[in-house]
């Protein structure tokens, strides 16, 4: 038996490649004392059947760079390590058969030569003689990336593994984890087995990399690792003669991948309803194994196959293979520390694209354990989206089934997931849906994104271009302009903050001035070291000693762990109080007016001024205003107890007839935000933009004392801003932006919109985005020349420092 030391600096659960990236990049930053324990054999879960596609291009910048690291990785672990990887820089080709699939594949090249990717787009003929054995007759677009490739899975993490040993780090076979050890809220170490031997490791960090394990490893310490195995097929044929080397070749309106290996051809497959797998339970001796074939499942695969490859008929199949990945509600990774538990991190659910993630995401958590912060954004796949009822066996299985064949799926804008639904809902929802609504969902909430009219469908199709509740997007949004619109946002994550010492604690934590008057009002950031941000939310004082902070529903656990994170031995209660009251938002030039008709309270400028917010009698309830805006217009946020709240709904919308009060979804929200160039979290700005760059300079008071952040932002100002985060109006008003199109300066491409919607009030897109300007005036900003690329055109496009609606702010202040 190897000998299994008693302390280690970390452990890492699970001998897959993401485990084994994990120890390798913890080793090349000098963690020499890290234990990695597999439960059974290297890559015996999922790696070892992995597909080995290399493709570099992602959905985002951070998640495009992790995939290209782990390509360059494996291209020179072969030279430092001396085991064969299997990677071949053979090229991908996607081919698209319907014109919308063309339109996403040619934004897609955008993106790819924003984050300079190499890439270019090729006629159906020149896929032909790229692929001879490719039926061509319905193709009307592809992409080539020649830099794309494909390996040998299992290689790669034995690659790793010798690596990591080579700089220090055990990796020790045959010992399964039976418990994750806690003491004060932290980790203290594990509990493991091997055979009938057991005993246990010391140590402040443990690392979940445990695949298809890793949720039901998690709930042992009440940690939620949303995810759930699928049964993912794919065919390996014989031998075929002559078939050469072949760029790996992607057929998503088939939902298909084909790969040439060793002569022969692979085809595998994301179907559009998955089978999902073990939602009882793996079973103890669950090694190498392989699930039941099932042809018939396959088989419209096979047959679109066929057709487009009709070699496919007459080549035999040498292996047809199922085995389980697992998925994750979203198609997105976890990576991060937990919220529930200090020290306990996740790398695991790569919904079939581990390999070639695992290579950056194991050099990006290992970074963000050594420095204590993240090495730049990874909100897209950090751990703390995920909510707590997601790890719901039956909403998991249910969710699965859809998640996997999105992959391969039409990726349009604001498509709507259709499983697992309905789970989370305000007290008004089944008064929203009477009257027209159609939901979307965020972080489990059904919002309300648009009002259908009467006899129109109340359902979304989607397109690239303009869907079908564009108008009623329009009507909206003019009447949030024109009139009064009323939003349910009780989505809002509200986190209570209270005792002697919350005014000190949150002026450590919030870059703007807390220490305000009971009554008022105030936006700000909460920075990292670096100055970027990690939270946009406004906090209201209640009373002396009380504090409400109000955040995005998306981000409300990771606030509520970076408060809890930061909390020293102050006098401090934070407190989760969401689900206690309703927001309605009442926003509108007719909003006071119409206000006025429900409260006997007085809202004048002289009372009720922009930013601060008084307690209200409403209807026959109470309640409190708070007069802000995140649409630009006068207007105020409705705080009623959730058991009020339809109530107060049916009070105002009787008032609200004489005035044409409109009901306003999600969608109208953030078509004015943006006219407003109002930010948006995780998009515009997140942990790796500085607060300066972004713009928000003004919620930065470095006079009040000494707060996170506060030397990154002396060190800015000193140093000057090296870009901006400029707002930009597309001329053409045809063209839509909604995020990621390649914004252009004169004549070369510098940046990418960060978000984008359609300003109905300015005619034409809006977008946002950063511009490279350093040391630069504003004036040369703004005096360049700017077009927006999307899906390979150009679009000429006005930019402003300012926002283009209402600059001076005083329509909120009417």
């Amino acid at each position: 038996m190897t000998e299994i030391p008693t302390r280690a600096r970390a452990v890492i659960i699970g001998g897959g490649v993401s485990g084994c990236s994990v120890a390798y990049h913890l080793a090349k930053l000098g963690w020499t004392d890290i234990v990695l324990l597999e439960r059974k054999q290297l890559t015996s879960g999922t790696t070892w059947h992995a597909a080995g596609l290399i493709g570099q291009l992602r959905a985002s910048q951070n998640m495009t760079r992790l995939a290209k690291y782990s390509a360059d990785l494996y291209v020179r672990l072969e030279e430092e390590t001396g085991v064969a990887t299997g990677m071949r820089q053979v090229g991908s080709i996607t081919v698209a058969l319907t014109e919308e699939r063309k339109h996403e594949i040619y934004r897609q090249a955008s993106l790819a030569r924003a984050f300079n990717v190499d890439v270019r787009e090729i006629s159906p003929g020149e896929v032909k003689e790229m692929y001879p054995h490719l039926n061509v007759s319905d193709v009307v677009g592809a992409v080539h990336l020649p830099l794309d490739g494909q390996c040998d899975p299992a290689n790669i993490a034995m690659a790793l593994a010798k690596g990591a040993r080579q700089r220090g780090a055990r990796i020790i076979e045959n010992v399964k984890v039976t418990k994750v050890l806690t003491k004060n809220g932290r980790v203290s170490g594990v509990s493991w087995a091997q055979g009938d031997e057991q005993g246990t490791i010391e140590t402040d960090i443990v690392v979940n990399c445990a695949g298809m394990w890793a949720r039901e490893l998690g709930a042992k310490n009440g940690v939620s690792i949303p995810l759930h195995a699928c049964e993912h097929f794919y065919l390996v044929t014989e031998a075929i003669p002559g078939l050469g080397r072949l760029p790996v070749l992607r057929v998503p309106d088939e939902c298909a991948y084909y790969k040439e290996d060793a002569g022969k051809m692979m085809l595998g497959a994301f179907e559009p309803v998955a089978k999902p797998w073990g939602m009882d339970g793996i079973r103890e001796d669950f090694c190498f194994d392989q699930l039941p074939e099932d042809m018939d499942h396959f088989a419209p695969i096979l047959e679109m196959g066929v057709n487009r490859m009709p070699m496919l008929e007459t080549a035999g199949i040498h292996t047809f293979f199922n085995g389980p990945e697992s998925f994750t509600p979203d198609d997105r990774y976890y990576l991060g520390e937990a919220p529930e538990l200090g020290g306990y991190w996740v790398a695991a659910g790569y919904n079939s694209i581990g390999i070639v993630s695992s290579g950056g995401a194991g050099m990006a958590l290992a970074q963000w354990i050594h420095d204590g912060e993240a090495p730049f954004d990874l909100w897209e796949v950090d751990i703390r989206r995920a909510q707590p009822f997601q790890k719901n066996r039956r909403y998991l299985k249910e969710r699965v089934s859809e998640t996997l064949g999105l992959l391969y799926a039409d990726h349009f804008p604001y498509r709507q997931m259709a499983t697992s639904r309905d789970i989370r809902r305000s007290p008004l929802h089944e008064h929203l849906k009477a009257r027209g609504a159609v939901f979307g969902e965020v972080a489990g909430w059904e919002r309300a994104n648009w009002f259908a009219r009467e006899g129109q469908v109340r359902e979304y199709r989607y397109s690239w271009k303009r869907q079908n509740w564009f108008d009623n997007q329009r009507d909206e949004h003019l009447a949030v302009r024109n009139g009064v619109g009323l939003f349910d946002m009780t989505s809002f994550g509200k986190i209570k903050i209270e005792g002697r010492d919350a005014l000190a604690y949150l002026q450590r934590l919030c870059a703007n001035d807390m220490d305000v008057e009971p009554g008022r009002i105030v936006y700000t950031q909460m920075l990292n070291q670096r100055g970027g941000i990690e939270s946009d939310l406004t906090v209201t004082r209640l009373s002396p000693t009380v504090f409400l902070a109000v955040v995005p529903g998306a981000t409300l656990r990771r606030d509520l762990a970076w408060l809890r994170r930061h909390l020293r031995d102050e006098f401090v209660v934070i407190t989760d109080v969401t689900p206690a009251g309703s927001v309605l938002c009442l926003m509108g030039p007719n909003s006071r007016e119409l206000i006025e008709k429900v409260s006997p309270n007085d809202f004048s400028n002289d009372n009720n001024p922009f930013g601060t917010w008084q307690e209200i009698e409403i209807g026959m309830g109470l309640g409190r205003a708070h007069r802000v805006t995140y649409v630009g217009e006068l207007g105020w946020e409705l705080y009623i107890p959730t058991d009020q709240a339809a109530h107060v709904f049916e009070v105002i919308e009787e008032a609200g007839a004489d005035l044409g009060l409109k009901l306003c979804g999600l969608h109208a929200l953030d078509s004015c935000r943006i006219e407003k160039a109002f930010r948006h979290f995780g998009h515009d700005i997140t942990d790796e933009d500085h607060v300066l760059e972004a713009g928000l300079g003004f919620a930065v008071k470095t006079g009040k004392g000494d707060f996170i952040g506060r030397d990154a932002v002396l060190r800015k100002r000193e140093a000057g801003l090296a870009r901006r985060l400029v707002q930009f109006r597309l001329t053409d008003p045809e063209p839509l932006l909604f995020h990621n199109e390649a914004i252009v300066r004169n004549g070369k491409i510098v940046g990418t919109i960060t978000s984008g919607n359609y300003g109905h009030y300015l005619g034409g897109a809006i977008g946002l985005g950063y511009v490279p300007c350093a040391n630069e005036p504003e004036a040369d900003v703004l005096g360049s020349r700017y077009e927006i690329e999307i899906a390979g055109k150009r679009f000429t496009a006005e930019a402003s420092l300012k926002p283009m609606y209402d600059p001076k702010a005083e329509r909120v202040r009417m």
